[in-house]
């Protein structure tokens, strides 16, 4: 069950990308348009490894400023609970402070537990120079890296890719990217489309659009396509299902509760 939490976090990440298409990358070629959320959503996730309930994990958003700056804060939190918790303690909190008006984050901080396995980092952005400080408080060390154009944090990417225009006319296998730095990393992540599918959840049937993301295999997952991710055929456009392979198994993420959400969540009875 090796970090379970940042495993969930990173497929609401890439379940995110879900409803788009093809687009460029460049915040400054994004078609400006009202936000598909609104401060106070909230969500709860459960993750399943094998007949256990292995851990939780909540995303809440509110609203900020950061040096008179309007921004949303997101927060998450991922933990393990019951028998899992017993047998690997997970406890890991995200934060990010991303621009109401490009979507591009401006703080982010990682604190997390794994097992023993531990980080604390905050990195501030500056996308005008494309520099991310690193600030390591673990091992009390600060570093200044290159990152690309727009690159993303692990939580803001979910909120951003939500607000680029829906293009309804992407067809199955069709790719999209989007640039990414996480840790002292960048990456471009690529996501292939599959098409629609109706999957039950405790809430009823959901209408969803399902994704496989190209994923570096040999760390966490088996292989390339070891994920696929089910979202919300909706103007909410959020992960509802998740199901990955890893190295010692598989588990399964699901959407558990909601509140606050901008748009009716279509549901078939």
């Amino acid at each position: 069950m090796n970090r379970l939490s940042t495993l969930l976090l990173f497929g609401i990440l890439m379940s995110s990308f879900g409803s788009w298409g093809q687009f460029n990358s460049d915040a400054t070629s994004l078609e400006k348009k009202e936000n598909v959320f609104k401060e106070g959503e909230w969500f709860q996730f459960r993750i399943h490894y094998g007949f256990f309930n292995a851990s939780y994990v909540t995303l809440g958003l509110e609203t900020d400023t950061i040096k008179g700056v309007p921004v949303f804060h997101a927060k998450g939190y991922g933990a393990t609970t019951g028998i899992a918790r017993l047998l690997y303690k997970v406890e890991d909190y995200y934060d990010s402070y991303f621009s109401k008006d490009s979507g591009l984050p401006l703080w982010f901080v990682r604190n997390i537990n794994e097992g023993g396995y531990t980080k604390d980092l905050e990195i501030r952005f500056d996308h005008q120079n494309q520099i991310a400080k690193i600030n390591d408080k673990k091992n009390n060390r600060i570093q200044e890296l290159k990152v690309n154009p727009s690159a993303q944090d692990l939580i803001s990417a979910f909120y951003y890719l939500r607000n680029v225009k829906n293009t309804s006319s992407m067809n199955i296998g069709e790719s999209i990217e989007i640039n990414m730095f996480f840790d002292s990393e960048n990456y471009l992540f690529k996501l292939n489309y599959l098409g629609t599918e109706t999957i039950d959840s405790k809430f009823g049937k959901i209408k969803c659009r399902k994704y496989i993301p190209y994923v570096q295999s040999g760390r966490v997952f088996r292989a390339q396509e070891s994920v696929i991710l089910w979202v919300s055929d909706d103007k909410n456009k959020i992960p509802v299902r998740i199901q990955a392979n890893i190295a010692i198994g598989s588990i399964k993420c699901d959407l558990e509760s909601f509140k606050n959400l901008k748009y009716p969540f279509k549901i078939e009875m």
